[in-house]
């Protein structure tokens, strides 16, 4: 056998349609649109999510929340409480919260510290973003906040 010999099983290729082609053909004059009406114009047809005049799906679910154009902005977020447990003068970064297991590696490219929680001692903390109260119960215990850029393409 040779590929030259591979021919599709019999009934398996049927031509397509070719309407329009004179009336020798059987699908000459209007091409079996029928006479007239809407779907036998060009783009005729209902729409796409009509229900036969039912309420469509999309008009019946209600409109929810708004987006601007860049997008929303997400945070992986971590709180203080999860921070405590760490010693005096450690170095919390995106690296170090993922060696801790509080955020995936994925999740490095912005990560938000929230304020809930009390901390025993002093940090750094270097991360995209803080909360009003972290940034104060860190800086109250000596520590210090520093914000590093978004790595994300496209962010404001």
């Amino acid at each position: 056998m040779k590929l030259d010999d591979l021919r599709p099983a019999p009934g398996a290729k049927k031509p397509r349609k070719r309407v329009g082609r004179g009336p020798g053909s059987g699908h000459g004059k209007t091409s079996t649109r029928g006479h007239k009406g809407h779907k036998a114009r060009s783009g005729g047809g209902k729409g796409g999510g009509f229900e036969g005049g039912q309420m469509p799906l999309y008009r019946r679910l209600p409109k929810r929340g708004f987006v601007p154009h860049g997008g929303k902005t997400e945070y992986e977020v971590v709180n203080l409480r999860s921070l405590a447990g760490l010693p005096a003068g450690s170095v919390v970064d995106p690296a170090r919260l993922v060696e801790l297991g509080l955020i995936k590696k994925s999740g490095t490219e912005r990560v938000k510290i929230l304020g809930q929680g009390e901390l025993a001692h002093a940090l750094t903390v270097k991360v995209h973003a803080v909360s009003g109260s972290a940034r104060a119960k860190i800086e109250a215990r000596g520590g210090s906040v520093e914000l590093l850029p978004s790595t994300v393409v496209g962010s404001t």
